[in-house]
């Protein structure tokens, strides 16, 4: 038989392209290209100049749940990610489902953020065009990339994350000069918006600024088309995060010095505000353009992580069997990622041209992952007794019960700030329930039509 044929699932197996390196890359991609250069101001305006104090409690409360990931990547290394951790744990495929749909939809979402990020100042320094049409076409884009290959995609995000990286080291260097210059006001980063107390500005802010640090959720996603998932998720995991965590803190340091918090609150591309009035000669079309591969890499990441979600939940019979379509010229489940590009698409067109629409979606993604982030952390522990054959990464136990305090906590803090937030994500998995439930009764039908299927 034909080594990429799997007797399992009968289409060829997903390719096994992503190495150690290319990992970090990957998760490193992910979480710096999502949030950092499209929300700085956003969270100036619910934080304040100190914008670095939400960033920092985000990246605390990011790892609690980024060590269960580690612990469950490596002792289940599949495409399903969540959802099969989930259905490991209790055995139910309607909450395994939930779970995953959740975590689908929250990687459309936040593709959707990052094109709005993507059509807005940014690009605007290069071309001037309505930024839902600039939008629609980029995710386009984004999908057929996708649908090209993943050996393909994440060669190509390596090359973006390194330019992203480079335009937040531009930053930190425009931070440091003005520091030397004497100009900027250092102290704008130790003020607090002054129509809120200090906690409670902080967790506002925390709850945008999670946004940010997300990105070792997709990564999971990929485990399939990963080489030895067990010995390679911890390190590229917890590196990824540092690494972004120490980037984050200087440059929202550095973005709070040099702008003025009002005028980073009111663009669509704050960094961009820093490049202009920083001391050091960097074009801003030049910045721009880095913004906007960096913006770029975060939504096909995204986009990559949702439809294999989708290709994942269809592998294992939770949605129809046709979205576990392989191309078998490019191996990518090709149907999923149709059907993930169709919903942002649809997204965009609705939403795009509404002035809070970053705010909203950015927020919508945060609550999903924090309903899917509970689970995730239950699952940790109720999947304590079950032994595999191979080794894993063990975290501490008191890591997933923080991680479920924290999530509960800030989807309650999100629900009485804003309940609004989570009319979309209701919304969207609604079109989930509606999805399992089609499934189901067609299920049951040929059930009932080939009673002899199940024996």
């Amino acid at each position: 038989m034909d080594e990429h044929v799997s007797h399992a699932t009968e289409h060829p197996d997903l390719k096994r392209g992503i190495g150690p390196y290319l990992l970090l890359f990957f998760i490193l991609g992910d979480i710096v290209g999502a949030g950092i250069y499209a929300l700085v101001g956003e969270v100036g305006a619910i934080v304040g100049g100190a914008i670095w104090t939400a960033f920092l409690a985000a990246f605390v409360l990011a790892i609690f749940t980024a060590a269960s990931y580690a612990e469950l990547v490596t002792k289940y290394p599949r495409a399903g990610g969540s959802a099969t951790y989930v259905n490991n744990a209790f055995k139910n495929p309607f909450v395994s489902f939930m779970v995953a749909f959740a975590v689908m939809a929250s990687g459309i979402t936040s593709a959707c953020t990052l094109t709005l990020a993507f059509s807005g100042d940014y690009l605007s320094q290069f071309i001037s065009v309505p930024i839902v049409a600039a939008a629609l076409v980029f995710i386009v884009l984004v999908g057929l990339i996708n649908f090209y290959g993943i050996s393909e995609s994440v060669k190509i995000n390596v090359v973006l994350t390194s330019a992203e990286i480079f335009g937040l080291l531009l930053i930190i260097l425009i931070g440091v000069l003005a520091l030397l210059a004497g100009e900027g006001d250092p102290g704008r980063a130790f003020e607090f918006k002054g129509d809120a107390s200090v906690l409670g500005a902080i967790l506002a802010g925390t709850v945008l600024a999670f946004y940010a640090l997300i990105g070792f959720d997709d990564s999971v996603n990929v485990a399939e088309e990963t080489h030895n998932p067990s010995r390679n998720y911890p390190r590229a995991i917890f590196g990824a995060l540092f690494i972004a965590g120490i980037v984050y803190l200087l440059v929202t340091f550095t973005a709070s010095m040099v702008v003025p918090t009002g005028e980073l609150a009111g663009s669509s591309g704050p960094l961009l505000e820093v490049v202009e009035r920083g001391t050091l000669p960097v074009p801003s079309k030049l910045f721009a353009a880095i913004a906007l591969l960096a913006v770029s890499n975060g939504a096909l990441i995204n986009m990559i992580m949702a439809s294999r979600i989708v290709y994942g939940m269809s592998d294992q019979g939770v949605v129809p069997t046709l979205f576990s379509r392989v191309h078998e010229g490019r191996r990518t489940p090709w149907v999923a990622i149709l059907f993930t590009v169709s919903i942002a698409f649809v997204l965009l067109a609705v939403l795009g041209g509404n002035p809070d629409a970053l705010d909203t979606l950015g927020s919508t993604t945060v609550v999903l992952l924090l309903l899917a982030f509970i689970m995730v952390n239950v699952s940790v522990m109720v999947l304590r007794s079950d032994r595999v054959d191979h080794e894993h990464f063990r975290t501490p136990t008191i890591f997933p019960i923080l991680g479920i305090v924290v999530s509960v906590a800030l989807l309650i803090y999100t629900a009485v700030s804003d309940i609004s937030i989570f009319f979309l994500a209701a919304l969207l998995l609604g079109i989930g329930l509606v999805l399992y439930a089609v499934n189901f009764l067609v299920k049951r039908s040929v059930d009932r039509e080939s009673p002899q299927a199940g024996e």
